[in-house]
């Protein structure tokens, strides 16, 4: 089993930024893959960006350019910093956690998620 715990959300002002953190532990593995979903009021859980172990980098075009993911392997944590915040962009965020190496979009490919965290941006 693989635990995730995000932190980082909060109020921020439009315009602003923020960055949320996740730290994986228990069952972890060299090679992973882990990533950021967000879920807005009334909508479904949605992919933002996802990071291999190796530093590989993807994301939805919705969040190119204004979201930037990292990772720190040895502190088993995954960055997202979010700039240019938009009122759109307030939502629970979540992380996840997949074994290997190919990075997916699909939520049902983690098999492991956080609790998630508050993200409110007022407009």
């Amino acid at each position: 089993q693989v635990q995730l715990v995000e932190s980082g959300g909060g109020l921020v002002q439009a315009g602003g930024s923020l960055r949320v953190s996740c730290v994986a532990s228990g069952r972890t593995f060299s090679t992973y893959v882990m990533g950021w979903f967000r879920q807005p009021p009334g909508k479904e859980r949605e992919f933002l960006a996802a990071i291999t172990w190796s530093g590989i980098p993807a994301y939805a075009d919705s969040v190119k350019g204004r979201f930037t993911i990292s990772r720190d392997n040895a502190k088993k944590t995954v960055y997202l910093e979010m700039n240019s915040l938009k009122h759109e962009d307030t939502a629970v965020y979540y992380c996840a956690y997949k074994y290997g190496e190919g990075l997916t979009a699909r939520p049902h490919d983690y098999p492991y998620w956080g609790q998630g965290t508050q993200v409110t941006v007022s407009s």
